[in-house]
């Protein structure tokens, strides 16, 4: 009996000491693998604020508007005119190719749509020449210029990349008087492309733009039966400007009389 509890005995001191060798040791690798796979982590964490604030910002918010003639954004920038969002990134007015939008179809920016905000307009000949600022120089299809839907200039990219400063120079055709142009940059390698307006004067400032002499032209919108105007929006009419006290559609001005709804400002 005694030699079966040795043997046995013997047996238990035979076998391995798992919690000891084996197992323990197992343990430890894992256990430092662990360690290291969450050092790593923790590394990963802090270094990554630190790679977003160190690396150039992407180019999602950097590309190009035009700078000359004044457009509706470089007003906004410069604070010509009080504007949104837009004053601090005249360059981001992107949308898909295709718009008749001074916004690009961002409603943050729906301001540059609106004809009525007071945009300064700037007096030109037949011609005038347009500059774009690009900050990142995409790849380039074309350059656009359209007034009332109709283009009026186009200029070929060849799909290479512009300078940092292009200026085209733009031939107005029969178009006279104050008109909207709206510029269009279309990126070769995305479906978008870039929204400008421009706000100019047609045959300058003086001698009837409309092929008329004498008297200077009215720099503002001309009034429109169909549109929706707001207290302190002006307007041209029969030679004069005129602004409107309240809210205010289809109601002629010069027929609304002294205490109606527009105040005659005197003539153009």
């Amino acid at each position: 009996m005694r030699a079966g509890a040795d043997g046995a005995s013997c047996a238990r001191s035979a076998r391995p000491d798992l919690k000891s060798d084996g197992f323990d040791t197992h343990r430890r690798k894992w256990h430092g693998k662990n360690t290291k796979r969450r050092a790593a982590l923790t590394i990963g964490a802090l270094v990554a604020p630190v790679l977003a604030v160190s690396l150039p910002a992407s180019t999602a918010g950097a590309h190009g508007w035009v700078t000359l003639p004044t457009s509706r954004q470089q007003q906004c920038a410069e604070g010509i005119v009080d504007c949104g969002q837009i004053k601090y990134e005249p360059q981001s007015v992107e949308g898909p190719k295709g718009l008749q939008s001074c916004s690009g179809g961002h409603a943050e920016y729906a301001e540059l749509d609106n004809d009525s905000k007071g945009w300064k307009v700037t007096p030109v000949g037949t011609t005038a020449t347009f500059t774009w600022h690009n900050t990142a120089r995409h790849s380039t299809v074309n350059w656009q210029y359209f007034i009332g839907g109709r283009k009026i200039a186009e200029f070929d990219g060849r799909n290479q990349q512009p300078a940092a400063d292009v200026s085209q120079q733009v031939n107005f055709g029969n178009f006279t008087g104050r008109q909207k142009v709206l510029a269009v940059w279309n990126i070769a390698d995305t479906a978008n492309a870039f929204y400008s307006c421009v706000d100019v004067n047609i045959g300058g400032g003086t001698g009837g733009g409309t092929g008329g002499g004498g008297g200077d032209i009215c720099t503002v919108w001309a009034w429109d039966p169909a549109r929706v105007y707001n207290g302190g929006d002006t307007v041209s009419y029969g030679g004069h400007t005129w602004r409107a006290k309240w809210w205010v559609t289809g109601d002629k001005p010069g027929t609304t009389g002294q205490w109606g709804v527009w105040e005659d400002l005197g003539a153009c």
